[in-house]
């Protein structure tokens, strides 16, 4: 079995869906995941998500992480959000240079 045949289409990590549930995330929204969530029954990716999301991250250092596309994880994750496994960080309405650098850097890495 090649690469190719091994690999997951996005499409199918989102049930084929291409636009979130829940519109406004993103790529720098800030994520963290709520203490249940980690005994939650959650698959794959969601289940890495709610891992991750242990400690803030955004939606671009998901995407980075997980080698998957930004759409994907903003589909996946706003159906975390929708069932309270992830919550949104308060946004400041300023970005601070780290953030903006940090995101780059992972979506450069993308």
């Amino acid at each position: 079995m090649t690469d190719e045949e091994s690999m997951v289409r996005p499409f199918m990590l989102t049930g084929g869906r291409t636009q979130p549930v829940q519109d406004g995330l993103r790529i720098e929204t800030q994520l963290y995941a709520v203490p249940a969530a980690l005994s939650a029954p959650l698959r794959f990716e969601a289940r890495r998500i709610v891992e991750l999301c242990q400690l803030p991250r955004s939606i671009a250092d998901l995407s980075a992480a997980l080698g998957i596309p930004l759409g994907v994880v903003r589909v996946i994750v706003a159906d975390l959000v929708a069932d309270g496994h992830v919550l949104v960080g308060n946004a400041s309405g300023e970005i601070s240079t780290a953030l903006i650098e940090r995101i780059r850097d992972r979506v450069r890495a993308l």
